[in-house]
């Protein structure tokens, strides 16, 4: 996120990986946890690293803090994200706008660690609350996004934004649904593809030779973006882009099914034992005998006798 090309390509690709690394970890772990007890699944926003309960939420303020501060401080020749006057410099709205982002993210990871630690009241829904918030901020700024997105660069994102709509939708049901496994693994997969396109988009659009036919990286108002030298390179380009959404979202759901079935394999459900309901004639004689009543062939009843 951000200005010339290097900046640009990692600045999609890192957290791009980190979006990666979570989705898998959820993933993961979500099969894991309905394959183990399906009957009684309840979704969590979040999961206890073994050792150090809090680890996910933990990198992911750390994470974000560290981007936040390259999109606002680093990323820039004078090291200020604003001018002498308080303005935002034109050419800089675009590192404000992915600031924002990361700044969601931060107030998330935060909040929902606090409300674990303060065992607060429906933490779960709140927290998945502030996911959907994060989810709504980063299709906001997409959508209406201050950098030129006309051309291949504006196809790449327009693409990101179903992935994040997907993200949002499914996080809100997980609000009404938290017992939905299908919610569950559908926000863990978007989550996980998410990651994977933010990446393609830092390898296709800022490093030269992955640039498309007909196409170059152009430096236009201190930021470096590519443009086609023809109509017809510019929709070769966007229907090479919408080509690979379709293989990486093919290549998604072929990967998710497989993990399906192996982690189910890995981690059988748990046997429940459950006490079965008496018939009829050992429920009569189970009552009897709790009462301390015994029979005595045909002359009648015993004495009560009382159980210790």
């Amino acid at each position: 996120m951000g200005g010339g090309t290097p900046r640009s390509s990692i600045g999609h690709i890192l957290p791009g990986a980190g979006f990666l690394a979570v989705g898998l970890w959820h993933l993961f772990n979500h099969i894991r946890l309905f394959s183990l007890r399906p009957d009684a699944y309840v979704a969590p926003v979040w999961f206890p690293a073994p050792r150090v309960r809090h680890l996910e939420l933990i990198l992911v303020i750390a994470g974000s803090a560290v981007e936040f501060s390259m999109e606002m401080f680093v990323d820039h020749s004078t090291f200020l994200p604003f001018d002498a006057d308080g303005s935002i410099p034109s050419d800089r709205l675009h590192n404000h706008e992915h600031a924002i982002i990361c700044l969601a993210l931060l107030v998330y990871a935060a909040s929902a660690l606090h409300l674990d630690r303060a065992r607060a009241r429906c933490r779960d829904a709140l927290s998945l609350l502030l996911v959907a918030a994060v989810f709504a901020q980063e299709l906001l700024v997409f959508h209406f996004h201050s950098t030129d997105h006309a051309g291949l660069e504006g196809q790449f994102h327009w693409l990101l934004q179903l992935v994040v709509a997907a993200c949002l939708a499914t996080a809100l049901l997980g609000i009404g649904f938290p017992r939905s496994f299908a919610v569950s693994l559908v926000r863990s997969a978007c989550v996980t593809f998410h990651g994977v396109w933010f990446m393609v988009i830092g390898a296709m659009v800022w490093v030269p030779s992955r640039v498309p036919k007909g196409c170059s990286l152009v430096e236009e108002d201190g930021r470096n973006t590519v443009r086609c030298h023809s109509e017809a390179s510019l929709h070769r380009a966007k229907a090479l882009a919408n080509l690979q959404f379709g293989w990486y979202l093919s290549s998604m759901t072929v990967f998710v099914v497989v993990l399906y079935v192996n982690v189910c394999k890995w981690y059988p459900a748990e046997t429940a034992y459950v006490r079965l309901p008496p018939e009829a004639g050992e429920e009569e004689e189970h009552l009897k005998r709790k009462c301390g009543i015994v029979c005595s062939g045909d002359h009648g009843f015993t004495p009560l006798e009382i159980e210790v």
